[in-house]
């Protein structure tokens, strides 16, 4: 399935209104995960209340300890503090990497807004040498929007 074939998938999931918001974001995760070959680990990060620090929100994949991550730590800390999307080619090349797997090769994390503040990301694991293109950063903005809609 291609990243524009699951758009109205990705609408479809945000309205139904009968479903908690964790488990619209559990079935975002999940449906991103079964449907794109090289995303291999799909979650949410969000803002820890006042704290400088995010929260693992839902996940589709290998269980991960890295539960609470402080803002500038890893990849998912950066994109916290600097806004912006964040892809890695490759996160050996990395500094400033936090390892969940040794299978992971490649990471994007795209920021949440939601009246302008950064609330939260999706981060996704590859375990595919340099697999995200611009259309995985442009479709992963799109999901981002919708899912700003549900914690607004």
């Amino acid at each position: 399935m291609t990243l524009q074939e699951l758009k109205p998938q990705i609408k479809a999931i945000i309205s139904r209104d009968n479903l908690s918001v964790d488990e619209r974001l559990m079935h975002i995760c999940e449906t991103l995960e079964t449907n794109i070959a090289y995303y291999n680990w799909v979650g949410f990060y969000f803002k820890n209340g006042d704290k400088d620090e995010l929260k693992l929100g839902p996940y589709f994949g290998e269980p991960t300890d890295h539960i609470i991550i402080p803002f500038g730590k890893g990849i998912c800390g950066q994109v916290a503090v600097s806004n912006q999307n964040f892809v890695v080619p490759d996160v050996a090349a990395q500094d400033n990497y936090i390892a969940c797997s040794i299978t992971v090769k490649a990471e994007i994390v795209i920021p949440i807004f939601v009246n302008g503040q950064n609330m939260g990301q999706i981060d996704i694991d590859s375990n595919t040498p340099d697999p995200f293109t611009e259309a995985d950063e442009r479709f992963l903005e799109f999901v981002c929007k919708e899912v700003s809609k549900l914690i607004s």
